[in-house]
This record gives C-alpha cells, structure tokens and sequence, in this order.
C-alpha cells in the first residue's frame, strides 16, 4: 500500500518512490608482468580482494597465462581505491605489477 498525505489543498496526494538504481560496477584487472612474482600477486589477491588461496592461485594463473585476470567488479570509488592500494603496494616491494579498472 502506498503511503498517503495531504497535498497544500487538503486533497489526499500519493507519494510516489523514487526509482533507484544500481551504481556503474568498474572491473579491477591485473596484468601480466616477466618480474611481479607469483607470490606476491597471489597475496594481493588475498589481501585487498578478500580471495581465498584457491581463488587467488586461479586469478593469479590466469593472468600468467592470458596477460589479464579479473579481480572483481566495484562501484567506482571502491574500484577506484582498490587500484590504488595494488599500486602502492607494488611499488613499495619494488614490482611493476600493473592494476587497472574499467567499465564493465
């Protein structure tokens, strides 16, 4: 049932609910790289996106073997964020791993 009220004319108006939608999701992807070790990918996996060994080992492969993988989809400020503790964290321990995001 709607909820209801008076309008500036005492006439009962319906309120109506705004439409909301879903926010633009943005793919986080790592790229491949011959000096990141393997290790150290597999740890980002776990660490910033919350994988689990088995999950983080099988992105990590993939961007080994296919030059990218996907970490996850995000709204754009989470992506956004996450792209840049990978980035940080990389450089930090010396690795060219690169991070990126992109509309999905």
């Amino acid at each position: 049932m709607c909820p209801r009220e008076l309008d500036n004319d005492g006439d009962l108006a319906t309120l109506t609910k705004p439409e909301t939608k879903r926010p633009k999701l943005y793919k986080v992807l790592l790229h491949n790289d011959d000096y990141t070790p393997m290790e150290f990918v597999v740890m980002v996996l776990k660490d910033f996106f919350h994988k689990n060994h088995d999950e983080a080992t099988y992105i990590m492969l993939t961007v080994h073997t296919k030059g990218v993988g996907l970490c996850g989809a995000f709204p754009f400020s989470v992506a956004e964020a996450k792209v840049t503790k990978v980035m940080n964290a990389a450089r930090k321990e010396g690795h060219p791993l690169l991070c990126t995001m992109e509309p999905e």
